[in-house]
């Protein structure tokens, strides 16, 4: 399922090969939360703009339109049009982010909707069953997402809670792939490694979730506060602790700069909603660093956003358009630009996978680190 092609230090070049598809790593995954890309980007957007791997949500999908009614669809790929290879989130992120809204036991979590504050219950064998049901390649472990910082012993515990859950998921996804109407059979399994901002609790963490078989390993829980330098240190802590031969995903990160940081501690996979919630701002990303498209310089400016980009937006507008757009409240602003900056991303990991391919990571490296985190 995974094939590591070659490293450079800890850069990984590598292929994910999943049941609809073989995707190259290091990957970002286009975060389409409830079947969509938000900004009115459909999935025939998502080939035009070089997407390998569509993400979804497993809380969202689950209260609408439901995953029962997802299944008698013929699964996610099937009602939201998209052949390639798609990873569903645990809905463990929403014990972390409706924190006023849950109440969490061994058993699971009791969630209040956040639409209609009506009492929901997930636990580990809950949310296998819904990404189940959604069809989704790779189903993601239910855990516990806990605060930066919180104090050591709860921590402790979460961690411990954590491994028990991925245990019962374990259970249960091999029995429903089992089971003879899934609708993906062939559905992977990643654990998730927790530990807040503690070394020592994320390295015990990490080695005793590699002792259950999972298909890959993901490391949760950053990129929810805590500085950059942190989250690179717990990256490095981690690493050593994962699998040589399963792919590794750094869930919710981030900024270009840092999917560059991780990929050369170590990391394969990448999801973050920040390029098309920025985009829906204007803010848009190009190969001098982000501008902002409502800007008043851009009035009568007839460039493309970024003169070194082939995205269909860049190919066809100007950034004085797409400031006419952003100004006039044109629904339009909002689809152009997320499907620039999905475009950037995509097209910054195919120039990651270059480097890699052809011995210059650290040079691609030492250029863009720095410069893509600027403001024009």
């Amino acid at each position: 399922m995974f094939k590591l092609l070659k490293t450079e230090g800890n850069a990984r070049r590598g292929e994910l090969t999943t049941p609809h598809g073989t995707a190259q790593t290091p990957v970002f995954m286009n975060v389409g939360t409830q079947g969509a890309i938000k900004g009115a980007v459909s999935a025939h957007d998502l080939v035009d703009i070089g997407c390998q791997i569509e993400l979804s949500n497993t809380y969202h999908l689950h209260l609408r339109p439901g995953d029962k009614l997802v299944k008698e669809m013929g699964g996610l790929h099937k009602f939201m049009r998209w052949d390639g290879p798609i990873l569903t989130d645990s809905g463990g992120f929403q014990v972390f982010s409706l924190s006023g809204l849950r109440k969490i036991k061994e058993e699971g979590v009791t969630f209040a909707s956040h639409i209609d504050g009506r009492k929901i219950f997930m636990g580990p064998e809950e949310s296998m069953q819904i990404q189940s049901n959604l069809g989704s390649d790779i189903a993601m472990a239910f855990d516990e997402c806990v605060e930066n910082p919180s104090p050591y012993d709860y921590v402790k515990k979460s961690c411990e809670r954590t491994l028990r859950w991925l245990e019962r998921c374990k259970v249960e996804h091999d029995r429903l792939n089992q089971e003879p109407d899934a609708v993906n059979p062939q559905q992977m399994l990643f654990g998730i490694n927790q530990g807040g901002t503690f070394p020592d609790l994320r390295v015990w963490h990490m080695k005793e979730t590699a002792k259950i078989d999972c298909d890959g390993y993901a490391i949760g829980g950053l990129a929810v506060g805590e500085p950059a330098e942190v989250m690179y240190e717990i990256i490095e802590a981690v690493e050593p602790h994962m699998p040589q031969d399963k792919p590794r995903y750094l869930m919710g990160v981030g900024t270009p700069t840092n999917i560059i940081e991780a990929v050369a501690r170590g990391v394969d996979m990448f999801d973050c909603v920040l390029p098309a919630r920025n985009a829906r701002h204007g803010k848009l990303y190009t190969w001098e660093g982000a501008l902002n498209i409502k800007n008043e310089k851009y009035k009568n400016d007839d460039q493309p956003i970024d003169p070194k980009c082939d995205c269909p937006v860049c190919r066809s507008f100007s950034r004085a358009y797409l400031r006419h757009l952003f100004v006039a409240g044109e629904m339009l602003a909002m689809r152009l630009a997320v499907m620039h900056n999905l475009h950037f991303y995509n097209e910054l990991m195919a120039q990651i996978r270059l480097a890699l391919d052809e011995g210059r990571f650290e040079e691609f490296r030492k250029e863009y680190s720095e410069k893509l985190a600027r403001k024009i």
